[in-house]
């Protein structure tokens, strides 16, 4: 029975997120899933990467910004001028694609180009659910070591990118990216690295270029 049960509920979130996806498919918004383990710095990617898109290319943004309490991270999102909707999940580990579809009603019909979803800090839940977004993006820091992919590879199996962030840190920790791309080959050949600091901005090109690349791709240009 319990197997039924969850059975049903993703069922019933792959049907909402189907519904997410046609949604701002009709309106050309690319829908990017970040996600990570708590404190890989998810906000501060975001606050680098928002003004770096409105004001040097002209792109529209906008948030949905997931914890489990509180609106820390929300607050600092929201002084960037991107409108940025705060869901609390009240216990749960992830959001879900019915969590995103009710946060969809909160923006401004027109205007917006990346729509980013901060999910729940947890490198195990929000792999299991689709929200309805067009690619999955992954942040894996430096101090959380590089074994990561190896210990939850699911979370990096339907990833389109992993950025390693806090790179100005590696040579003063133990870390191997080689040992986190090696990895990655085995469980998602097609996994794009980027290494970044959010912080300093190294590397931030790369990721700027990547998500226009998928915005053009996905409007036809």
């Amino acid at each position: 029975m319990k197997v039924k049960i969850v059975k049903k509920i993703l069922a019933d979130n792959d049907e909402i997120a189907s519904e997410n996806r046609k949604l701002m498919a009709e309106k050309g918004i690319l829908c990017v899933n970040l996600m990570s383990g708590p404190g890989s710095g998810k906000t501060t990617l975001l606050e680098k990467t928002i003004p770096l898109l409105g004001e040097k290319h002209g792109l529209g943004t906008a948030v949905i910004e997931g914890d489990v309490e509180g609106d820390l991270d929300g607050a600092r999102l929201d002084n960037l001028g991107a409108p940025v909707v705060q869901l609390n999940t009240t216990g749960a580990c992830h959001l879900d694609a019915s969590m995103i579809r009710s946060a969809l009603e909160e923006f401004p019909a027109d205007g917006i180009d990346i729509l980013f979803v901060e999910n729940v800090g947890n490198l195990v839940c929000p792999a299991g659910f689709d929200l309805g977004e067009d690619l999955r993006a992954v942040l894996l820091s430096v101090p959380e070591g590089d074994d990561k992919p190896i210990k939850y590879p699911a979370m990096f199996r339907k990833a389109r990118a992993l950025l390693i962030n806090k790179i100005d840190l590696a040579p003063y920790l133990e870390f191997s990216t080689d040992r986190v791309r090696e990895a990655c080959r085995r469980i998602n050949p097609d996994l794009l690295l980027m290494e970044i600091s959010a912080r300093t901005g190294e590397g931030l090109e790369s990721w700027i270029g990547f998500l226009r690349e998928n915005l053009e791709a996905k409007r036809g240009k």
